[in-house]
């Protein structure tokens, strides 16, 4: 993986692998950005991570998915909002977050291990555990579904984490400070239309019990 230099906020460049795989592994939905006939796009999808490879998945007549195919650099965004910054001055407010921006090629996957092992890496990064818990999906299912491996050839990385800065000067009696956010899960409400209570699958009890 090569690192592309940041200008704007250099000082929160965090470009390493280390720094880039927590921002990925933090999350499971990201923003892709390519061109179609010469016009911007970008479409959120989730994801799973397998060392250098991102892998997003779709119906085989899934519009972006056959766009990217078509061999042109595109590139995938991922960002976490961690709180609001609130300075003396609204030019000094800011936001924290931690955001990686990649960039590279994507392939349809053909090999039918790998195609699972890409469904999976999907599943378990959104609730780990449940790959096991459920059905993947009959054959027509599988067949309707593409895998497509994005290979990260350069990225980005950039953290922001503290209180109001710049606005040492400004003396005004207002509140100054950081809202820090963070996502939360809140009680797990079963599908009803089966008619049965049924207790909470493992993997579901313990995403909740991590996230609450």
């Amino acid at each position: 993986m090569e690192f592309n230099k940041v200008v704007r906020g250099a000082k929160r460049e965090m470009n390493n692998e280390e720094s880039v795989y927590a921002i990925l592994d933090a999350g499971f939905m990201c923003h892709v950005a390519f061109q179609h006939q010469g016009q911007a796009m970008i479409i959120p999808t989730a994801y799973g991570r397998e060392g250098d490879n991102l892998y997003i998945h779709g119906s085989t007549k899934n519009f972006m998915l056959n766009q990217i195919l078509d061999g042109q650099s595109i590139c995938i965004s991922v960002t976490h909002l961690d709180g609001i910054v609130l300075a003396k001055s609204l030019f000094h407010t800011s936001v924290n977050y931690r955001s990686t921006v990649l960039f590279g090629k994507a392939v349809l996957v053909e090999d039918e291990e790998e195609r699972m092992d890409g469904l999976k890496s999907i599943t378990e990064n959104i609730v780990k555990g449940r790959w096991n818990e459920v059905e993947v999906g009959d054959e027509n299912q599988l067949k309707a579904t593409m895998i497509i491996k994005f290979t990260i050839d350069s990225a980005s990385a950039k953290i922001r984490n503290e209180g109001p800065v710049g606005d040492d000067s400004i003396l005004n009696e207002v509140w100054s400070g950081h809202i820090p956010l963070a996502l939360k899960a809140a009680q797990p409400i079963q599908d009803k239309k089966f008619g049965v209570v049924l207790e909470m699958s493992k993997s579901v009890k313990n995403y909740y019990e991590k996230h609450k």
